[in-house]
């Protein structure tokens, strides 16, 4: 599934059909209509004087063109406040968005599924102190899907367009339905909190979620991964190191012709053509056209040569430089699928933990990731405190970054399962 791909879903949900009820009131247009994109210094002010004046929370949102552009990148940014109506706001004709950060510096922010807007928000200068989930909401409080199309018909009674997600928010201009679609998502969200508000306090969950929300906040930006070019898909598939040493070469020169071309990679050459050359390893550029993906008028001489100089730097490493099969070593244990033979009290520890999270976690209409990451369980399984008492076993649960509420919840199950693994 594709960045854009995963998004859409992440936004509205997918077509899976809904318990019956009252039919959903199609939400057709903004309440105040469409604004007109801020794109000027001028428009841009008058905007955080409007929102610096409003009342409330403040809804956001932000579109981006990953399946088309190169990096993640907002391309378009949607707010509405109570009292200052909606805003659409370009963010490339407006890069600096500080003044509207600071306006907004003591006010909560309302998003869906913040993970996948923060980082882009971030490099626009907009970075929230208290924020409210509601996706997240949507999980705590029992929801089986959290998209946010079918939240907003299954708690509000609206249906929202669901046709412009995965579109290129890079295009100039926006066509008017797109800007409609934009309003739209941040028309009823506060609202959609609001609800989500009241029904994790009828569940006792609402200081769990604002738990979960303060630490969204206050996480640090994502530390880039060490070799990205471990993910091209189908890599899991080499066996030799030579290999894989073609895929890293191939990826980067990739990388680095998306990024000058500001253009989604994969639209440079899919992954599964990256795989092909690594697995056929060609012996010069006329090899290399017989190739899956490296064929066809879409390629002339000079790319061919470019992507078979890729596969010679590969051929002409040392052994000693060439990388590792597998993933590099990480300061962790090492994957769970190897235990049962080279640590199986640790696997019987672990199969014991997850076992007891995931019957807690139904109980409490939680999906188990949400009342403790997988992660943590596999930490401490593989190196627990001895003895394993919940006193014990409190401080390695936070220590590995589990929040009060879930150090309250899981941590005598746990200690009462390692334990009983032995």
């Amino acid at each position: 599934m594709t960045d854009a791909q995963q998004t859409a879903d992440a936004k509205t949900g997918s077509s899976e059909a809904e318990p019956s009820g009252p039919a959903p009131v199609p939400l057709l247009a903004p309440r105040e209509g469409v604004p007109p994109v801020t794109a000027d210094a001028e428009a841009f002010a008058r905007v955080v004087a409007a929102f610096a004046e409003g009342s409330g929370p403040v809804a956001v949102d932000a579109e981006r063109a990953s399946g088309y552009r190169y990096g993640q990148r907002a391309y378009l940014v949607q707010l509405r406040r109570e009292g200052a109506g909606t805003a659409l706001i370009d963010p490339i004709a407006c890069p600096d968005f500080t003044p509207l950060n600071d306006a907004l510096a003591d006010t909560e922010w309302v998003l869906h599924a913040a993970t996948q807007d923060l980082p882009c928000l971030r490099d626009i200068g907009m970075v929230p102190k208290r924020l409210f989930d509601t996706e997240l909401a949507g999980r705590l409080a029992g929801f089986a899907r959290v998209g946010l199309g079918l939240m907003v018909e299954r708690v509000l009674g609206y249906s929202l367009e669901k046709g412009h997600s995965a579109a290129d928010w890079s295009t100039r201009p926006l066509p008017e339905p797109w800007l409609r679609y934009a309003a739209l998502d941040v028309e009823l969200l506060v609202d959609l909190r609001d609800a989500l508000e009241d029904e994790l306090r009828g569940q006792g969950k609402l200081e769990w979620a604002l738990e979960e929300f303060a630490a969204i906040a206050a996480a640090p930006p994502p530390v880039p991964r060490k070799d990205p070019w471990r993910r091209t898909s189908g890599v899991h598939r080499l066996r030799k190191r030579r290999q894989l040493a073609a895929v890293r070469e191939l990826w980067t020169t990739r990388d680095r012709i998306a990024q000058r071309r500001d253009m989604s990679p994969t639209k440079v050459l899919p992954d599964a053509a990256i795989m092909a050359a690594a697995l056929a390893m060609p012996a010069d550029a006329r090899a290399l056209a017989s190739v899956q993906g490296f064929g066809g008028a879409r390629m002339n001489r000079k790319q061919l040569q470019r992507w078979q100089e890729a596969v010679d730097r590969a051929r002409a490493l040392p052994d000693a430089a060439l990388p590792q099969l597998g993933q590099e070593p990480s300061s962790g244990p090492p994957p769970h699928r190897a235990w049962g033979d080279k640590a199986p009290a640790a696997a019987a520890r672990l199969a014991a933990a997850r076992s007891a999270v995931t019957a807690h976690a139904e109980e409490l209409r939680l999906p188990q990731e949400n009342l403790l990451s997988p992660e943590v369980v596999r930490r401490l399984c593989w190196e627990p405190p001895a003895p394993a008492t919940p006193e014990a076993v409190s401080p390695v649960l936070r220590s590995l970054g589990a929040r009060e509420w879930q150090i309250e919840q899981t941590a005598p199950l746990l200690a009462r399962a390692i334990e009983s693994a032995g």
